[in-house]
């Protein structure tokens, strides 16, 4: 596993429900537990969205798809009544491996309704760079415990990228005042002069953390409720989609033009159905003589006694098949992202098939991929802990982090558990899981 690329820590302040600071532990399977509208949802989109600023581009897209939050007024923390609104929100992660961390914050305000980065910061253990954003030139303020430097630069490139691609290794190797393509330098604070060759050193291993950890990582972001089922598709576009419409055409796609790929995914989609009791088989039919023609997804069940059943149409196996298959095919795929987020991919499942998912949300964070999941499903959670206890997979208790929210009037507390070696929830406040004992209470008469 790498664990020097995984996300470890989410921090959010007046950001939709999260009032205070708040901070979250990330591992390499992470699920999201609690009641409904208490932020898991936010938190998820919060990811995304310090993933596209730190990677991609200045202002990222808060309404795309599956994570619409609409304008600056909807996302700043609302006390209501004549508590107000926030006038900025922030949003942060921590990547690279626990020793070796990289902190990336940024700070948004509201510009024509429009939640606009304003300030960006990185950080290591012993130097940052801060990228205040606005007005006609590029600053980037850097820092060391002997002092901080400003280096105001003309506006040649556009996004956070280019000026890291670019400017910033232009600074770090030359430091030339005179040089007029590096801009304006100036003392902020501490040393005297410039930066001595420790600090360049330091600048540019910061630089390299920031491109083995944040840059080209895209989150997958799946939705809540996947694409319908339907009895007959037209090849598509595979462009990769939230509701899984895609899935159908790609499965296609694997199977007409390589029978080893092809194979190979029938195969994984074909031991998770049997364990979960899905299906037993998937294939394609093709209904005309060209590979672009019209095809369908059909499922076969096998009885106990191993005979096989009829081939049906996935629309006439029920819904559990049809909400699985995206989330199996984000999974299974080869180039899938590196990081999944996903809201209740239990959906229609039966509990032993949400039980077989908690398994496989275990082996594929043992294989290096990064799994933040917002679940109601007891029993993905129970199967996870059994995992733990039992050895499983290669994942160990720290490879698990269990985020708790928890409705305090306005706000929203995330509470950061934790795992033992048998597969106990650690640090847990009194209210988690409250309403099954008490549940479990009144069914028994108590």
């Amino acid at each position: 596993m790498n664990r020097r690329r995984l996300l470890q820590e989410v921090r959010l302040r007046d950001f939709r429900c999260f009032h205070e600071k708040q901070t979250a532990r990330l591992a390499p399977l992470t699920l999201l537990v609690g009641e409904n509208s208490t932020g898991k949802t936010s938190f998820l989109a919060a990811i995304r969205a310090a993933c596209e600023a730190a990677a991609e581009r200045i202002e990222p897209d808060f309404r795309k798809p599956p994570y619409d939050l609409g304008p600056f007024a909807g996302i700043a923390h609302s006390r209501g009544g004549r508590g107000g609104s926030a006038d900025s929100f922030e949003i942060g992660l921590s990547g690279g491996s626990p020793r070796r961390q990289i902190k990336f914050d940024a700070t948004f305000e509201s510009q024509a309704a429009v939640p606009t980065a304003v300030l960006m910061s990185w950080q290591t253990e012993n130097v940052w760079i801060r990228h205040p954003i606005g007005g006609a030139e590029i600053i980037l303020d850097l820092g060391s415990a002997k002092g901080s430097w400003r280096f105001t630069i003309e506006p040649i490139f556009d996004n956070i990228w280019a000026i890291f691609a670019y400017i910033l290794p232009q600074i770090i190797h030359a430091m030339d005042e005179t040089d007029e393509s590096l801009g304006r330098f100036q003392k902020l604070a501490g040393s005297l002069g410039r930066p001595d060759e420790k600090d360049l050193e330091s600048f540019s291993i910061l630089l390299d953390r920031f491109r083995r950890v944040f840059w080209g990582r895209q989150p997958f972001a799946g939705a809540p409720i996947r694409s319908s089922p339907r009895r007959t598709y037209d090849p598509t576009g595979q462009l990769q989609d939230p509701e899984g419409a895609y899935v159908p055409s790609y499965l296609a796609s694997m199977h007409f033009r390589s029978q080893q790929k092809w194979g190979a995914l029938k195969k994984k989609l074909e031991d998770f159905g049997r364990k979960s009791g899905l299906f037993d088989e998937i294939g394609v039919r093709q209904l005309g003589r060209t590979e672009g023609g019209p095809f369908q997804l059909q499922i076969r069940k096998f009885a106990n006694n191993k005979k096989k059943g009829p081939r049906r149409n996935l629309i006439d196996v029920g819904y559990g098949v049809s909400q699985t298959l995206p989330v199996l095919a984000e999974l299974f795929r080869p180039d899938g992202a590196s990081i999944f987020l996903f809201q209740q991919p239990e959906v229609h499942l039966h509990p032993s098939a949400q039980a077989a998912l908690g398994s496989l949300l275990c082996e594929t964070a043992a294989t290096g991929r990064q799994l933040i999941i917002e679940t109601h499903s007891d029993f993905i959670i129970n199967r996870v802990r059994m995992d733990i206890r039992d050895g499983t997979t290669a994942l160990n208790p720290n490879d698990v982090s269990l985020l708790f929210f928890e409705r305090s009037d306005l706000d929203v507390r995330i509470h950061s558990l934790g795992f033992d070696e048998l597969g106990n929830v650690l640090g847990a406040p009194h209210s988690y899981g409250q309403f099954f004992m008490d549940e479990m209470r009144r069914s028994v008469g108590f």
